[in-house]
């Protein structure tokens, strides 16, 4: 959430690894703003300062707010800017406030053009520094999280920075086996992409970075997305685009097909496999071929997206030929693609206990996702979130499951309706969640329909990336006493966002301004309690392996405080305080004795370790033998594992786990680097290896399954549950 601010943004952090261009690679281009684009800000910050939740003046104090937050978008680990560069710019600390209302961003784009002309200087500088050689043998270190750090103070001091990042970038080459000349050619590769890719930014994304350092400098969770960015958005919620079904990547300048889409065009044509290259796209049968060799890949999917029955052709050099190969031309046409792997899924786990089997059915639900547009027009099969778990939870009744696992670990939210209605398939029609506007005016959301599609066992896990509408699902179910919360605590976002298009206000046409994701409520659980900041409190908690400081609604300075309202009128359905005991007792027995469980307390222990150090050695025989320690722990780990006697499954998930922690290996190489046969063999094999909190989860859920065959009742209650009163804030 915190990372997701833009590509761009991104594509600096990860690339804080190198690049540097040959004399014919242009350079950044001075970018200036469109008028459309100042027309956008102005009538952003009228909404904003009317109607968001915590709505406030565009003066000089949240000026300098946005300029604080646009340094930190732009620069975050202070890599860049330097201490003079700092101090210049912040003559306009107090005026980006009145570049906007007065409709003039020449201030914020000379802030950025400095910032991409700054990163320029240092991956030509990186890149000189592979002609010249690094001594391995001294004792030196490197720290790679600088975002506390003060800015450098002088160029000397900035280019020394930058000698240790690339002299690790090499070493980490080195240790991963590759030689001299090939790791001076991969990190030069890889500075040059860098330098192509700023030079291909355009003023969209510098507009873009400097309206986030705006809606985030009043809170985290309200954002401005231009036309592009607010279609992507409008395709993760209602899981579906108009295209050719082939998901893609960019390596080595070439748009390149990484995936294809079951039943898509692509896939159906037989004509494209993964690997081949795209190189141009045409409109219709006749169209003129566009060459997109280079082009950036956003640039490159909207040429291939368009209009639902329409012909695009495709100039594909062939995955197995060179980049003199010979060329296919592909005519396809373009279909409605469902994103089938976004959507829930469902999966029966079983467990022996006692000679007794019990089956425990895993809901997977990535996010709230919903099609707003077909719903409204009232579309018979429009998609959504509750709809598809419901088809599922019926057909997991069918196979008789003992019990039902929500999984939403790392589901960072989606429609507000999507929640409650799900919730309403497990607590009926009672009330799901409380609203507060701006005004203090409080609502009770609840889903209007009748009856419980599942009143059977139910357990919900979460981890830290479970945020927003995951967490009113699962606090609701917690207050009600209707199932297990089992992980670690959630994200802690107690806000509602709404979409307003930019376009529909001024009634544009064709989209030029884009959307604004604006805050403008808090919710409440129904016991009167948030979740804001301190998310959903497992029953019982797994390992923790984010860090609230750094990941999560309490890594933000500006978040919105934990406060209270009056409970809801609800009655609880259950009571589970009878079984928690035995459940924990159970479970903390089991995950002491599981090999498997020890080894992820290990690794993320290990992990918070290095984290909190923030230092890594840049002497080679110290890195040597960090390496060599770890790959004699995944050697002893393989090893423990084929000891025993496994079934064919248990030593299928054994080799897939051995086959990550292989693949997991530093080898120095970013993902668009790696051989894509390769890489996508251990994404695989990720996907394949035993997910142990998973099947602490369901083993929970079972133990509880038992204890109610056995007679240990859950009481249920008719009275209100207690509302929360504040606790001390977690260290």
């Amino acid at each position: 959430m915190k990372r997701k601010l833009l590509w761009l943004v991104l594509a600096f952090a990860l690339a804080a690894q190198g690049a540097v261009p040959s004399a014919a690679t242009p350079y950044a281009i001075e970018l200036k703003p469109e008028q459309q684009e100042a027309q956008a800000a102005h009538l952003t910050a009228e909404l904003l300062s009317r109607y968001h939740y915590k709505a406030q003046p565009l003066n000089e104090a949240l000026s300098g707010k946005i300029f604080d937050q646009y340094l930190k978008t732009l620069d975050p680990e202070k890599l860049f800017f330097i201490q003079s560069d700092v101090d210049r710019l912040s003559l306009h600390r107090n005026r980006l406030g009145d570049a906007i209302l007065k409709e003039d961003l020449t201030a914020p784009f000379a802030i950025f053009n400095l910032y991409e002309q700054r990163a320029v200087e240092r991956f030509v500088d990186a890149r000189a520094l592979l002609q010249q050689g690094f001594d391995f043998a001294a004792v030196e270190s490197y720290q790679y999280a600088r975002d506390k750090q003060a800015w450098a103070t002088s160029d000397e001091q900035v280019r020394e920075l930058w000698r240790k990042r690339v002299k690790n970038d090499w070493l980490r080459l080195k240790l991963a086996g590759k030689d001299d000349k090939g790791i001076a050619d991969t990190l030069d590769k890889r500075y040059e992409n860098f330098l192509k890719r700023i030079a291909r930014t355009k003023s969209t994304d510098a507009f873009q970075t400097y309206m986030n350092a705006y809606t985030m400098a009043l809170e985290p969770h309200t954002n401005y997305m231009g036309p592009r960015a607010a279609e992507d958005f409008s395709i993760s919620m209602r899981l579906s685009l108009v295209g050719i079904g082939a998901v893609l990547s960019e390596v080595n300048e070439y748009t390149t097909i990484r995936e294809l889409v079951t039943g898509g065009p692509a896939s159906l044509s037989n004509q494209l496999k993964v690997g081949d290259r795209v190189v141009g796209v045409a409109q219709g049968e006749d169209g003129v071929m566009t060459d997109v060799l280079g082009w950036r890949l956003d640039d490159t999917v909207a040429l291939i997206r368009g209009a639902k029955d329409s012909v695009v052709r495709l100039d594909v050099i062939p995955a197995d030929a060179g980049p003199d190969g010979q060329h296919k031309l592909i005519s396809l046409v373009r279909k409605t693609i469902t994103l089938q792997e976004q959507s829930a899924k469902s999966s029966v786990h079983t467990t022996s206990d006692g000679g007794v089997t019990r089956r425990i059915g895993v809901i997977a639900l990535p996010s709230f996702y919903e099609d707003f547009a077909a719903r409204q027009r009232g579309a018979a099969d429009y998609k959504s979130a509750t709809r598809d778990v419901l088809k599922l939870l019926e057909a997991l009744k069918k196979d008789k499951v003992d019990g039902v696992l929500v999984d939403l670990r790392n589901n960072g939210g989606g429609s507000l309706v999507e929640a409650v209605e799900l919730t309403g398939l497990f607590v009926g029609k009672g009330p799901v969640v409380q609203q507060r506007n701006a005004k203090g005016e409080i609502s009770v959301e609840r889903d209007p329909r009748a009856g419980i599609v599942w009143d059977g066992p139910l357990g919900v896990l979460i981890n830290r990336g479970s945020a927003s509408a995951s967490e009113i699902f699962a606090a609701a179910i917690q207050d009600y006493g209707r199932g297990l919360i089992l992980g670690e605590p959630s994200f802690g976002k107690g806000t509602v966002q709404t979409m307003v298009n930019l376009d529909q206000i001024v009634k544009n046409d064709k989209p030029l301004l884009g959307e604004v994701k604006m805050t403008v409520a808090q919710f409440f659980r129904v016991n009167g309690g948030t979740t804001q900041l301190r998310g959903v409190v497992p029953d019982i908690a797994f390992l923790e392996s984010s860090d609230p400081a750094e990941f999560g609604e309490s890594s933000f300075a500006n978040a919105l405080p934990w406060t209270q309202i009056r409970a809801a009128n609800y009655a609880p359905l259950g009571q589970l305080d009878a079984v928690l005991p035995l459940l924990a007792t159970r479970h903390a027995a089991r995950v002491k004795n599981d090999r498997d469980f020890g080894y992820l307390q290990e690794d993320i222990a290990r992990f918070q370790l290095a984290r909190k150090k923030n230092l890594v050695s840049l002497n080679e025989a110290e890195r040597r033998k960090e390496r060599e320690e770890q790959e004699a722990r995944v050697a002893a780990r393989e090893l423990a594992a084929n000891a025993g006697t496994l079934t064919p499954q248990e030593g299928a998930a054994r080799a897939a786990a051995a086959a990550v922690g292989r693949a997991r290996s530093d080898d120095g190489l970013q993902a668009n680097e790696r051989n894509l046969v390769h890489e996508l063999a251990s994404e695989k094999a990720a996907k394949d290896a035993k997910d142990v909190l998973l099947l602490e989860a369901v083993h929970i859920l079972s133990d509880e399954v038992a204890a109610l065959q056995n007679g240990l009742e859950i009481a249920a209650s008719a009275k209100p549950a207690p509302v929360l009163m504040p606790m001390p804030m977690p260290n």
